[in-house]
């Protein structure tokens, strides 16, 4: 799974997920990406799970970018435990995704491979995503 190798503080507030996306939403290194279109926490295990069917599908042909790293610690009490005396230890990680965000990208296949790996990663994510293709003007 991805995270961090080291971080500064081990347990961050939560936060909140409002407006669109305004870093990484353009597509830069593959041909299709992947783009968000609600805003969510996408946890590691779940970026793995998109990028296992994104690789099954392509058969191994063609490179798989992942532009989203799980940054953000989401931390949990034990069961049956008392309220107060601190905050719990971190359990899992997850990146914080805005509506525009490119979250993968895919080169050196067709555009109807792309198409259908996209669709089984947007599968394993609990938001609505949509494909798209860069366009020849260097943005998305």
């Amino acid at each position: 799974m991805l995270m961090p190798k080291r971080v500064k503080r081990r347990r961050v507030h939560r936060g909140r997920m409002k407006g669109v996306a305004t870093k990484g939403n353009t597509i830069t290194y593959g041909s299709y990406g992947l783009i968000a279109e609600e805003c969510a926490w996408i946890d590691s295990k779940q970026i793995e799970a998109a990028r296992i069917a994104m690789t099954r599908s392509i058969k191994r042909g063609g490179k798989v970018y992942i532009k989203i790293f799980p940054h953000k610690p989401i931390t949990k009490k034990p069961a049956e435990v008392r309220m107060g005396s601190g905050k719990g230890s971190p359990e899992y990680w997850v990146a914080v995704v805005k509506p525009g965000r490119v979250m993968f990208e895919i080169e050196g296949v067709t555009e109807a491979q792309a198409r259908e790996a996209m669709r089984l990663a947007a599968h394993k994510l609990p938001i609505k995503c949509k494909f798209a293709v860069k366009k020849k003007g260097g943005d998305e």
